[in-house]
C-alpha cells in the first residue's frame, strides 16, 4: 500500500505507528494542546523523531458526548496545519473525519489518506459522496466499524458475526464507488457503539477481520475501555494501551493509532522481533 510518498508492506513483520494529532480543544486525551500551527508542527516533528510512520490529524473530537462542529470550522482548523506539515515534514498525513466536504478540503490541502469513523456510512451521506471523493482522489481510506445504535450482543460469537457482516458491507460500498481494494484499511472501532464486553471482543476479532484480506488498524490509545478495566484516569493508561496494542499485534493488526509514539513503538518492535523472527 502506498500512502503519500511511503510504501507500507504488511508481510515483513513490521508494526506501523500512527501518531495522533488532535487540533481540538476538547479531545479526551490531548484536547487543547496543539490548536495552533506552531504547536502542531513541533508535536509532529517530535512524533516523527520517536518513530511515527503516519500522522493522523483530527479537527473534531469524537469522544463520548463530544460537541459537533460545522464543516467550515473543522476545515479552518485542519487545512492550515496540513499545508504547513506537508511543507516541513516528510511523513504521510491522514485526516480523521466523516464529513465529505472536510475530506475534500483536506485532500486539496495535501492529506494522503482519510480515516472515517463511520466507514463511509455516515447517515446523512445518502449519495455516498465520501466514498466518491476518496475514489476520485485515489487515496487510501480506513473504514471503522460504527453504528447509530449499539450491538448489544449476547456473546462473542454473535458479536463477531455482526462485526464481520457490517465490515463486509462497508468494503462492498467502497468498491462499488470506485475505491481500490489496495486502498482499504479496516478498524474494529473500539469505543464506538459498543459496551465493555464488545470492546474487549474487538481485540481477538482482529484475526477474523484479517481474513477479509485487508490491513487492520487498532485505535485503542488511552480509551475508556482501559479505564474501566484498570480503574485509572486517562493520563494513566499508557501501560494498558501498550498491552492491548501488543495483543492486537498477536492477532494480526498492522497499524496502531497512538498518542505516545515512543513507548508503543518500542513495545511493538520487541513484539515483532518475537512474532516475526527469521
Amino acid at each position: 500500500m502506498i500512502i503519500g510518498n511511503k510504501e507500507f508492506v504488511f508481510s515483513k513483520g513490521k508494526s506501523y505507528i500512527i501518531g495522533i494529532l488532535n487540533i481540538t480543544p476538547d479531545s479526551f486525551s490531548d484536547g487543547g494542546k496543539y490548536t495552533n500551527i506552531d504547536g502542531a508542527l513541533r508535536q509532529t516533528e517530535r512524533m516523527v523523531l520517536e518513530g511515527a510512520d503516519l500522522i493522523d490529524i483530527g479537527g473534531e473530537s469524537t469522544r463520548p458526548g463530544y460537541t459537533a462542529i460545522s464543516e467550515q470550522e473543522e476545515i479552518e482548523r485542519i487545512a492550515p496545519v496540513i499545508e504547513r506539515l506537508k511543507k516541513n515534514c516528510d511523513i504521510p498525513i491522514s485526516v480523521d473525519t466523516y464529513k465529505w466536504k472536510v475530506a475534500e478540503a483536506a485532500i486539496h490541502a495535501g492529506a494522503d489518506m482519510i480515516n472515517d469513523i463511520w466507514g463511509l456510512e455516515f447517515y446523512s451521506d445518502t449519495e455516498h459522496k465520501m466514498a466518491k471523493i476518496i475514489a476520485k482522489a485515489n487515496v487510501p481510506v480506513c473504514l471503522m466499524h460504527n453504528r447509530v445504535e449499539g450491538l448489544n450482543c449476547e456473546n462473542e460469537d454473535v458479536f463477531v458475526d455482526m462485526l464481520m457482516t457490517d465490515m463486509k458491507r462497508k468494503v462492498q460500498l467502497a468498491k462499488e464507488n470506485g475505491i481500490k481494494v489496495e486502498h482499504i484499511i479496516l478498524d474494529p472501532g473500539v469505543g464506538f457503539a459498543k459496551n465493555l464486553n464488545e470492546n474487549k471482543w474487538c481485540i481477538p476479532a482482529i484475526k477474523h477481520l484479517k481474513q477479509l484480506g485487508y490491513p487492520i488498524l487498532l485505535g485503542i490509545s488511552n480509551k475508556s475501555m482501559i479505564g474501566m478495566i484498570s480503574n485509572l484516569p486517562v493520563d494513566q493508561r499508557k501501560e494498558g494501551t501498550i498491552a492491548l496494542n501488543v495483543l492486537g499485534r498477536q492477532y494480526g493488526c498492522d497499524f496502531f493509532r497512538v498518542h505516545d509514539v515512543r513507548s508503543n513503538k518500542r513495545a511493538l518492535d520487541v513484539a515483532d522481533a518475537i512474532l516475526y523472527k527469521e
